[in-house]
C-alpha cells in the first residue's frame, strides 16, 4: 500500500511540477498572460507541498527519484499538450530513469 501511495504522489507531483512550469511558458513565451503565469506559479507551489508527504523521510533520496519521474513525466506531457513525438532515445531514457526511481525507492533496505 505505501508503494501505491507513493507512485500515487509522484503522479500528482508531476502533474503539477510540468503543469505549472507550462502555464508560466505559456503565459511567457506564448503570450497568454500573467493570468495563466499565475496559476503556473500556484502549480508549483502545491508541488513543493505535495512532495513532503512521501512516505520516505529521506528528502534527498525523494528528489533524486522524483527526478526520474519527471523526465518520464515530461516526455508524456509534450506529447499530451504539445505534440511532441519521442523518439526511442527518448523512450530509452525514460525507462531507465523509472527504472532509477524504482531502485532508489522501492528496493528492499534492512531498516
Amino acid at each position: 500500500m505505501l508503494i501505491a501511495r507513493s507512485i500515487a504522489l509522484f503522479l500528482l507531483a508531476a502533474l503539477l511540477e510540468i503543469g505549472g512550469a507550462w502555464l508560466v511558458w505559456q503565459g511567457v513565451r506564448e503570450h497568454r498572460g500573467w493570468v495563466w503565469a499565475g496559476a503556473g506559479i500556484i502549480a508549483l507551489g502545491a508541488y513543493g507541498f505535495v512532495a513532503t508527504l512521501q512516505p520516505d523521510a529521506h528528502f534527498g533520496r525523494i528528489l533524486a527519484a522524483y527526478g526520474g519521474v519527471f523526465v518520464a513525466g515530461s516526455l508524456a506531457w509534450g506529447m499530451a499538450a504539445d505534440g511532441f513525438r519521442p523518439d526511442r532515445y527518448d523512450i530509452a531514457g525514460a525507462l531507465i530513469c523509472l527504472a532509477g526511481v524504482a531502485v532508489i525507492m522501492y528496493a528492499p533496505r534492512g531498516r
